[in-house]
């Protein structure tokens, strides 16, 4: 599960250096941008879900 959280977590920041790249050319293609955003934030949830699994939320 580790693994999967890293992969997830670097996919995560390769769709972040991709937008960046999308956005910073003159070129905007907002669908693409828009769709890149999207698969993003679902990267987010699944890495919020298992680090919620991995790390539980002790109160001491």
């Amino acid at each position: 599960m580790r693994k999967r959280l890293e992969m997830l977590r670097i996919e995560h920041r390769d769709l972040d250096a991709a937008i960046d790249a999308l956005s910073g050319t003159g070129a905007h293609d907002q669908l693409q941008v828009a769709r890149l955003k999207k698969r993003k934030l679902r990267l987010k949830d699944q890495i919020t879900l298992l680090e919620d699994y991995l790390i539980p939320d002790i109160i001491a």
